[in-house]
């Protein structure tokens, strides 16, 4: 990034579709910000929300770890990070995450786009609905967005950069630490093509605030057992980040920019927005 980002005001009438939930590396896709300090019913979000405008569309940044990383993936609070974008009219999320392959063929600086979720995550609060004593059942067969993920597949494929990946699973471990060698076999025999720590329950909590959710994954090491340079370690996992940190923040707005304006979105079938339809909610949706 050539200069740093510069603070704005919010114009309360400007119409903010599209969030953006990713590390703090991310900001330089958003160069010119308004900064959003916010609260939710769940508490505060991992930091401010920043709002800016990508390719002609109003965009919100939240930083899912907060800025220095201060909050591990086990304690990021999910539900106040969506919450906090939704009550901003976000209706479309674009989530972007660094990730460890299970499969050789897809090595560090691959793009993957995955279409389906395995979640091994415990001690997290999934549901905005469950401390009301309300049981709300919300559908996830396909936990990624449809239009979502052909606007990231058509804007990863025009970078024509980083190789590309279409479809595949992504498996969430709870973190910090790293897997065993006998947990990433596990999770290769589990048909998983990459491994994260926190799509879940990020996709799950987007769905219950029936939200669009796209996935853009980084691919950072390959996972225990999986190659020959074997042994994870956060100073690679590190290095590998920041020699892709600046192509993958582009393509973050690259993404953006492909992301069907809400009506067109509506018109192609997108069922992402209808997810609580027709079911009983304990509050209505901000």
């Amino acid at each position: 990034m050539s200069s740093a980002p510069t603070p704005g005001r919010v114009d309360p009438t400007d119409h903010i579709d599209i969030g953006v939930i990713g590390g703090s590396g991310l900001y330089a896709f958003l160069p010119n910000f308004a900064e959003v300090r916010l609260t939710t019913p769940f508490g505060d979000p991992s930091d401010a929300v920043h709002i800016g405008e990508v390719a002609g569309r109003q965009v919100a940044f939240l930083s899912r770890h907060g800025r220095g990383h201060r909050y591990p993936a086990h304690l990021v609070n999910y539900r106040a990070n969506v919450w906090a974008l939704r009550s901003l009219g976000v209706r479309q999320v674009v989530a972007a995450g660094a990730v460890g392959s299970l499969r050789p063929e897809h090595g560090a600086g691959t793009i993957v786009v995955p279409d389906q979720i395995i979640d091994r995550t415990w001690g997290r609060e999934h549901t905005v609905y469950g401390d009301l004593g309300a049981t709300v059942h919300v559908g996830l067969a396909d936990p990624f967005c449809p239009s979502g993920r052909t606007a990231a597949l058509r804007a990863a494929g025009d970078q024509g950069h980083l190789p590309v990946v279409d479809g595949g699973t992504i498996l969430v471990i709870n973190g910090p630490r790293f897997s065993t060698r006998a947990e990433a076999a596990w999770h290769r025999q589990a048909g998983a093509s990459v491994v994260g720590m926190t799509s879940m329950p990020e996709a799950a909590i987007a769905r219950e605030l029936a939200l669009c959710y796209t996935s853009l994954c980084l691919v950072t090491d390959l996972d225990a057992g999986v190659g020959p340079d074997d042994a994870v370690t956060h100073a690679g996992f590190m290095e590998v980040f920041r020699e892709n940190i600046g192509a993958f923040a582009a393509l973050v707005g690259q993404v953006v920019a492909q992301l069907p304006e809400p009506e067109q979105d509506q018109a192609a079938g997108c069922a992402c927005r209808h997810s609580v339809d027709g079911l009983s909610l304990p509050f209505a949706l901000p």
